[in-house]
């Protein structure tokens, strides 16, 4: 089993009492964990509304400014931006978008009821794939501005007072997607994204200032993409910033050792600080132990650090220990994750 050393480190400059604070960057699993069998995935598109609610689809589009083929356009544009980074996924041996199943929503703007597991199960046996991503919902929502403003216009007899005409549109893409796994018969994501894109001009006249919305359709499209790559990016880990304290008061050899960790000589300071561990004062023990925890997680040893950070809560009674001791656990179990999806 490949062994997990993933943390990027930077010390702040921040100190509060008797610490300072260290920034890493912990690597977390991937929000979707996917079975280790599903290799071969199929795509589909059931965000179009069904006929029997196309009066209400119709009074939406007309609500909402959207184009007679808007929708079925972008979400297409969406279909293909998933499939391109699922593509990209070395998990996966086999893609495909399925453009030809007439599947429908029934309400504009809603996650639908799932799908029956019986269809589901159908359309993965006779297309050959493992699991269902599913485009469940897709709708955009767009308001219209309009304003003129006072200008000087130049003109060969001099300067006249005029108008400027700004038009401005604003328009959220709403999407839903599910992922559904026929063998354990499990939704295994459900997941709403919204992105939102403005497009504005001005211009002498209100055919000029509209100019730069006469695109919409396009920007409204590759936004679209750009949804369904988000989407694909939820089967992929991802980086936060953490924060740590670590104690630099109490003896010489923490203020030294301060000094070694800001300019990045972890280990220098660590040398210092098990030193301390065997100092007669607890406080003083508590601290350097708490510290090797430090270290240690920095070094992606978690067994060690949960072992110094108990020792420092149960040996000296240090209260920063306790709470550590979990977070390390946490942290644990989520590498352990981590582990498991990158095998499979």
């Amino acid at each position: 089993m490949k062994k997990l050393y993933m943390l990027l480190i930077s010390v702040g400059l921040y100190s509060c009492s008797a610490t300072n604070h260290v920034y890493i960057s912990v690597l977390q699993p991937s929000p979707v964990t996917l079975p280790p069998g599903i290799k071969e995935v199929g795509i589909i598109n059931r965000s179009l509304v069904s006929e029997k609610n196309k009066v209400l689809d119709i009074v939406d589009k007309v609500m909402t400014l959207e184009g007679d083929s808007l929708d079925a356009q972008a979400s297409q544009a969406g279909i293909i931006g998933l499939a391109d980074e699922l593509i990209n996924n070395k998990r996966f041996t086999n893609v495909t978008a399925f453009t030809n199943l007439n599947l429908r929503s029934n309400v504009p703007g809603q996650f639908p009821t799932p799908l029956t597991w019986d269809l589901v199960d159908q359309i993965c046996r006779e297309k050959h794939v493992d699991a269902l991503f599913s485009l469940e919902l897709f709708d955009t929502d767009s308001k219209l501005s309009y304003t003129t403003v006072p200008v000087n216009i130049k003109t060969p007899l001099g300067n006249i007072p005029g108008v400027e005409h700004h038009a401005s549109m604003f328009t959220t893409v709403k999407t839903g997607w599910r992922i559904y796994d026929p063998v354990q018969r499990l939704i295994l994501d459900e997941f709403p994204i919204a992105r939102s894109i403005t497009l504005s001009g001005k211009g002498i006249n209100p055919v000029a200032a509209a100019g730069a919305i006469i695109n919409r359709k396009d920007a409204v499209k590759d936004i679209s993409r750009k949804v369904g790559q988000d989407y694909a990016y939820r089967l992929l880990p991802y980086w936060i910033k953490v924060t740590r304290d670590y104690y630099v008061k109490g003896t010489d050899n923490f203020s030294i050792a301060k000094r070694k960790a800001q300019t990045g000589n972890w280990n220098g300071a660590a040398e210092l600080w098990e030193k301390e561990t065997r100092a007669s004062s607890s406080t003083i023990a508590g601290r350097a132990c708490y510290n090797m925890a430090i270290i240690c997680e920095i070094n992606g040893q978690l067994d060690n650090a949960i072992e110094w950070a108990q020792k420092a809560y149960e040996n000296y009674n240090n209260k920063l220990a306790l709470r550590y001791v979990n977070i390390l656990k946490q942290r644990k179990e989520s590498n352990n994750l981590l582990t498991y999806q990158q095998e499979n």
